[in-house]
């Protein structure tokens, strides 16, 4: 591949596995396997994740992103489908593990959890990112879910080719990981530790300046890089599992197709995704059995790679996984856990990638592991599998998944809660006023939260809000709200949840919006 793609983004329970020795032993299909992720903290035998009993665990998870953003929580707090509600659906659909990304800015003293819904999520009010995570593992732990911890970026800023950036040298990489490690030992909820997210390839072959494998300029290498941090975490926690991701191109450069020099062009992958140099440099760690192999694999809405037009497609597939990482597993070397795989499945090629790609990571508990990317509908590349408001499911995607999925032992609950109808009173003289706050902002879009209060002597029922915004302003997402727009004119209505606006409330409006940030809403209306 010549061009890369540019994108993206306490307490231990102890599940039933009464059932795990004899489904692995009859090779049982996904309906018939023994649910749950196993009991007590997981190690590695050979190509297989083993829980404290020697029983064989697969781990069929999803992510949630958000804490690596500027957000620094979960993204999809500010829907009306509270926190809980939205691990319970996930636990129900049949996800048994969470892998959650993060920054070093979340983990910063200080650090403060924005975008979220303080009327659905009361419980979250002042909570900092790192408290808000704990909530999540304990809740998620109750549900039998497992947790992978992400470092996503160095930075809330964006990815980084190598482990480290200025603003985030490697010794505060490796002391935050021990940080975690110990803030969840003895915490068998929490598994692991996924070292970096998608070192990549930088800089133009031979002057590479990007993440190698094998190459051993320590300040490159990402396979030693991986040895310092991997060592540092179990020197620290002993029990936890390493997830080690691949680099895009062994070389770490980019290869220059136009020097008629065959020496610096190689076969590369997805960032994250090449794994063909670790059987010949693997990651050696001080504690044995704790070694996970962690590719990412994505479809054209990610970027058209070149075998998606083969004239074999899909059968030149395999072969292809192979030799990027599946031989890892394949050789009884060591675990897969395909940490990101992701479609829109908007293209035909695309359902029969994800289709084949589920069917060569094998059925049942003996499959390779894997976290889909994502459960955000909010990836711009991928979308999700929850839809827009974070509550209506994918179906599409969640059929493909769905028989290679092992529940979690506890799985399901009790969804969301039904809104208690409230009598719409009587709407006095309708009055209010205004406040905007730009929350964020990126090259083409922004965040934005306007508040309304109702300063009429009597409750608004039904409330409606409406105001201008500018030409080429669209509108992306809404919360707190039903949100529509018409031209330059944007109206907000009262949810089911919350229709009715007392005298003297206020309602916070929130929105992400592709456009100019500047000038914000004006001629704001209420009735």
């Amino acid at each position: 591949m010549k061009v890369l793609r540019f994108r993206r983004w306490s307490a231990a329970f102890a599940a039933l596995v009464t059932t795990s020795a004899l489904a692995v032993a009859l090779g049982s299909s996904p309906a018939a396997a023994a649910g749950g992720t196993g009991t007590g903290y997981l190690h590695t035998s050979g190509n297989k994740i083993v829980d404290s009993t020697g029983a064989t665990v697969r781990l069929t998870g999803i992510n949630w992103f958000g804490m690596e953003t500027d957000n620094k929580t979960f993204h999809g707090l500010w829907s009306s489908n509270p926190w809980k509600g939205q691990i319970d659906k996930m636990a129900s659909l049949g996800y048994n593990t969470l892998r959650v990304p993060f920054s070093n800015d979340a983990l910063k003293p200080g650090a403060v959890a924005t975008g979220v819904n303080d009327y659905v999520n009361p419980d979250l009010v002042g909570n900092t990112p790192l408290q808000i995570l704990d909530k999540v593992i304990d809740y998620a732990g109750s549900k039998g879910m497992r947790i992978i911890l992400d470092r996503h970026r160095p930075t809330a800023a964006g990815q980084s080719a190598l482990w480290y950036v200025a603003a985030t040298p490697e010794s505060k990489w490796i002391d935050d990981w021990k940080m975690l490690a110990q803030r969840y030992a003895g915490n068998t909820t929490v598994i692991g530790a996924d070292l970096h997210n998608e070192p990549h390839a930088e800089g133009t072959n031979p002057a590479a300046t990007g993440a190698c494998w094998g190459c051993g300029d320590t300040t490159r290498d990402w396979r030693l890089a991986a040895e310092r941090a991997g060592n540092a975490v179990l020197s620290v926690n002993p029990n936890w599992l390493i997830f080690v991701e691949g680099v895009s191109c062994p070389s770490g450069g980019l290869s220059n197709v136009w020097d008629n020099d065959p020496s610096n062009d190689e076969d590369c992958g997805w960032w994250g995704g090449n794994l063909s140099k670790a059987g010949q440099f693997p990651v050696r760690l001080s504690v044995p059995d704790r070694l996970v192999y962690s590719p990412h694999e994505y479809a054209t809405s990610v970027y058209h790679q070149t075998w998606f037009d083969a004239p074999n497609y899909p059968a030149n597939m395999p072969a292809i996984w192979d030799k990027y990482w599946g031989y890892l597993y394949k050789q009884n070397i060591a675990p897969i856990m395909m940490g990101e795989f992701g479609t829109t499945l908007q293209a035909s090629v695309d359902k029969i990638w994800l289709q084949e790609l589920m069917k060569y990571t094998g059925t049942g508990v003996n499959g390779m592991s894997f976290t889909y990317w994502s459960w955000n509908p909010n990836s711009g590349d991928t979308g999700g599998i929850a839809k827009d408001d974070w509550t209506s499911i994918n179906q599409d995607k969640q059929d493909i998944l769905q028989p290679y999925l092992i529940p979690p032992v506890g799985g399901g609950g009790g969804g969301n809660p039904t809104p208690t109808p409230t009598p719409t009173p009587t709407a006095g003289p309708a009055s209010c006023t205004s406040s905007y706050k730009l929350v964020n902002s990126w090259q083409g879009g922004f965040q934005g939260e306007l508040t309304v209060k109702n300063t009429g002597g009597s409750a608004l029922g039904n409330w409606t809000a409406t105001w201008s915004m500018p030409s080429g302003v669209t509108l992306a997402s809404a919360w707190n709200a039903v949100v529509t727009t018409s031209g330059t004119t944007w109206t907000a209505k009262g949810p089911d949840w919350a229709r009715n606006l007392p005298a003297g409330q206020s309602v916070t409006i929130g929105f992400t919006a592709n456009g100019p940030s500047t000038p914000g809403p004006e001629a704001v209306t209420c009735s």
